[in-house]
């Protein structure tokens, strides 16, 4: 991040970082490790015409459902697509007769005006 501010590209430059899920806050059932949160993980977000020194979006005091401000993964992905330029209602293909978008057909996929400068 600092070699692309000083260079003037992180205006230019989205930079993601996260997984496709989080972790729960505890090991269970006496076994190693901890189980996959779907209630709550994180998404890590930089440049490209992101809000800097936000944050967007809590969990309860455990880590483990979500307190405020849920963000779906169509959400995301609007979000995403929008700070790249790109309208996800207009990324629709027709695939064996039927409508396809990254962000589902059901057009309440939002951009999340709060994550953007």
């Amino acid at each position: 991040l600092k070699d692309l501010k000083a260079r003037g590209l992180l205006q230019d430059t989205l930079v993601l970082w996260g997984g496709e899920f989080g972790r729960t806050p505890a090991a269970q059932g006496g076994r190693d490790g901890r189980d996959h949160n779907p209630e709550g993980f994180t998404m890590w977000m930089a440049g490209g015409g992101v809000k800097g020194g936000s944050v967007y979006g809590a969990t309860d005091e455990l880590g483990y459902r979500i307190a405020r401000d849920p963000v779906r993964v169509r959400d995301f992905q609007a979000t995403v697509l929008h700070l790249l330029g790109l309208d996800h209602l207009q990324l629709t293909y027709t695939h064996s007769g039927l409508p396809h978008r990254l962000t589902g057909v059901e057009g309440d996929a939002r951009v999340i005006p709060a994550l953007l400068a």
